[in-house]
């Protein structure tokens, strides 16, 4: 059976809840889901963030994602796969990131879900631009993140 991946990029907002519905419908065989949402902080340290803008190449994005997906699926017994992702200008409190993954068994889902959510954030084509007080920077990349996302590199 293929396992159904669901890949969005938009600038909308997402319902977790209706996400999660629409992945498990008539579906008998999901015995897990598991999810992950980023949501805007509004701080970083002891600077007050104002807003973040997300940035991303059209089609690049999908594909990178896509592959990952499609790795995940073969690493693990998934069932669905739902990967949302919002660009543009989002304020704190805005949802950043959905990450679904349904399995028979909660471990699959579990695992799946922590190595996509590690690839989105250490190496996706995004980029993320804070607005703070004294003006506005390119949010670089954490050396921990690196470090999660490598660790799936090595099982």
């Amino acid at each position: 059976m293929t396992v159904p991946v669901t890949i969005r990029i938009q600038e909308a907002d997402f319902d977790i809840a209706a996400e999660i519905a629409a992945m498990t419908a008539g579906r008998t065989d999901i015995g897990a889901v598991v999810s992950f949402s980023g949501i805007c902080r509004g701080a970083e340290g002891d600077d007050a963030v104002a807003a973040l803008t997300l940035e991303h190449y059209p089609g690049m994005a999908e594909d990178e994602i896509g592959r990952h997906a499609a790795a995940a699926v073969t690493r693990w017994p998934v069932t669905a796969l739902t990967i949302v992702h919002r660009v543009g200008r989002m304020r704190p409190g805005d949802n950043i990131v959905l990450v679904l993954a349904a399995s028979a068994h909660r471990q699959a889902a579990f695992s799946a879900a922590e190595f996509l959510m590690d690839y989105l954030k250490a190496n996706a084509p995004f980029w993320k631009r804070e607005e703070r007080a004294d003006g506005t920077r390119w949010v670089e990349a954490h050396d921990r993140d690196d470090a999660a996302a490598a660790r799936w590199d090595k099982d």
